[in-house]
């Protein structure tokens, strides 16, 4: 059991019966006494992906949800769907375009995730805090006399992401983007 004042974002826990992932977490504190410490979680249903936005008291506490992370590798996708290997069985795991979401724009054939299961069946997609993506389009590396050499530039990736990059960063090159924030940290 978990306490609401000890809730972390991605933390798998059961809301009234059903699994949610928190997605964010924030604590108010009183200011009356007598008053008590007041928790806000906003999660997402681990199953269908519905937003749950509820305050809770510091004390009340929650069940870890029953969930397992399976190693696995992105191999393919098709219209719907997005198959990965199990590194352990080498098993094949399907996964709905819904699930994968917002994911897919950091997947590339053989990147290391995790399979999220709840009571046995794929319900979501863990990736690396950092992936490394090739630039595939960007304006050319300008060296104008009296720049700074700072600034940014629009990019896009090979999966079709878009992110904003340091100048001297040319199409070819392999940066590590942050796949909580879609931030390039520099190149790989």
């Amino acid at each position: 059991m978990v306490n609401a004042n000890d809730l972390k974002k991605r933390a798998m826990i059961v809301i009234e019966g059903e699994p949610y992932q928190v997605t964010d977490v924030a604590i108010s504190l009183p200011s009356a006494r007598g008053a008590s410490m007041m928790v806000r979680v906003k999660a997402r249903h681990i199953i269908n992906g519905t937003m749950l936005d509820k305050n809770f008291k510091a004390a009340d506490k929650f069940q870890e949800a029953d969930i397992d992370k399976i190693g696995a590798a992105f191999n393919y996708k098709d219209e719907n769907t997005y198959y990965f290997m199990n590194q352990s069985t080498y098993e094949t795991i399907e996964l709905s375009k819904a699930v994968v979401a917002d994911a897919a724009a950091y997947l590339i054939e053989e990147q290391a995730v995790k399979v999220i299961t709840y009571q046995g069946a794929p319900v979501a997609l863990e990736l690396p805090l950092f992936v490394n993506l090739k630039v595939v389009e960007t304006e050319p590396v300008s060296q104008q006399a009296g720049g700074g050499g700072g600034g940014i530039k629009n990019a896009i990736l090979e999966t079709g992401l878009e992110v904003k990059v340091a100048k001297h960063i040319a199409s070819g090159e392999t940066v590590r983007v942050n796949t909580e924030t879609g931030e390039v940290g520099g190149r790989a």
